[in-house]
């Protein structure tokens, strides 16, 4: 297939693992093309995607305002691994070195590809003309607030680095000069706006130029430590290659959502990146139910999806029991769940002498009631895909 390419007019930089985090890391924007030679869709899409990136090339012609690059996962199966690629061609996104987690799934073509980049090169910050505009705020999203004394200064600079990558998760905004000293009583500040019109305001107190800090500050804010899952965001979710940890109730049960809410900050915060913590409608979702032998009338019920089975906590009222809920989701990171799927429940260990009763361990039968595999990677949208 060398034939498709074009050095000569192509702006696509080829990546490898000696030069991949310098050349991401150092762009505003980066857009991977993660292809195998053998996919022939891989292969229709190279002239499109070179073309795309000689039309925004003119618009941006900053080396690195825009990129367009490519990885070949045939020889570079490590890269593959480590953005967890499965399916060929994959077009990711990428901001100062950080993928986002929606890739392109827009129309394979010069326009499509060009129009999104535009879209991702505009500003994610709405500039506030009078303070009045933030009273009036739509308090059903979540808003971050930046008050700055000016634009051209190192603290706006991280705020909008950062809006840049969490504009999806959080509405941002910001006032300079004259129209923010009210809120700048003691410099400038940023100010998260949860959802609900009686919840009160959160300051970040860390430094402003400071990015990791303000990040990850933003991100606790913007993306919920328990998100909901939906047919929409489904498999947008699992790209994100973590196993889910679901509790299933009914839209009308707030309390159980409260509940489950609280335990996973009171036992799971620490496990924030190794597992996403997910609620779903028990009406919308009552295939994957069926796969754990769950109607919507069993309802709350908590499940983990490993992409391979399901496991299904074994009683919702045990999950105020201390430590019980980390031990179910430890229990997964060990592969006590997928071996006990397998071969049984795992043997007792007991000293010698010791009796049985002292243990204070789980019983010695599984805890938990175990399924058939999966065979669709998206367990939770096999409802979808079957209606």
């Amino acid at each position: 297939v060398s034939w498709l390419f074009s050095p000569a007019r192509s702006e696509i930089t080829s990546l490898d693992s000696g030069n991949i985090d310098d050349i991401l890391n150092n762009a505003d924007v980066a857009l991977v093309n993660f292809y195998a030679d053998w996919c022939r869709f891989s292969q229709m899409l190279h002239p499109i995607f070179e073309e795309a990136s000689n039309v925004i090339k003119e618009e941006y012609p900053d080396k690195n305002q825009v990129v367009f690059a490519r990885v070949d996962c045939d020889q570079h199966s490590d890269i593959a691994q480590r953005y967890r690629i499965s399916k060929y061609p994959t077009l990711k996104l990428f901001r100062n070195g950080m993928m986002m987690k929606r890739e392109y799934r827009g129309q394979r073509s010069v326009t499509a590809i060009a129009d999104y980049i535009r879209q991702q090169k505009s500003n994610p910050i709405r500039e506030v003309q009078d303070l009045e505009e933030i009273s009036s705020l739509d308090r059903s999203r979540r808003n971050i607030v930046g008050y700055f004394e000016q634009k051209d200064s190192d603290n706006y600079r991280t705020f909008e680095r950062v809006a840049n990558i969490l504009h999806d998760d959080c509405v941002f905004l910001s006032a300079f000069g004259a129209i923010s000293k009210a809120e700048r009583f003691s410099g400038d500040n940023i100010i998260y706006k949860p959802p609900g019109e009686n919840a009160p305001d959160m300051v970040y107190l860390g430094s402003l130029t400071n990015f990791d800090l303000v990040y990850a500050w933003t991100q606790d804010k913007c993306v919920p430590l328990v998100r909901e899952i939906t047919f929409e965001n489904g498999e947008e979710l699992t790209e994100e290659g973590l196993p889910f940890l679901i509790l299933f109730h009914m839209k009308d049960d707030l309390e159980s959502l409260e509940k489950f809410q609280q335990e996973v900050a009171r036992q799971l915060i620490g496990e924030k990146g190794t597992i996403n913590f997910l609620h779903a409608d028990c009406d919308k979702f009552r295939h994957p139910l069926l796969h754990i032998q769950k109607t919507p009338a069993d309802c709350p019920v908590i499940a983990i999806d490993s992409f391979r089975h399901m496991y299904v906590f074994p009683d919702f009222s045990d999950l105020s029991i201390p430590g019980k809920l980390k031990q179910f989701v430890l229990d997964l990171h060990s592969g006590k769940l997928h071996r006990e799927f397998h071969h049984g429940p795992d043997p007792t260990d007991v000293a010698p002498g010791q009796p049985i009763q002292d243990l204070a361990s789980s019983p010695p039968e599984s805890s938990f009631q175990k399924l058939a595999p999966s065979e669709h990677r998206y367990t939770l949208l096999r409802e979808k895909d079957e209606l």
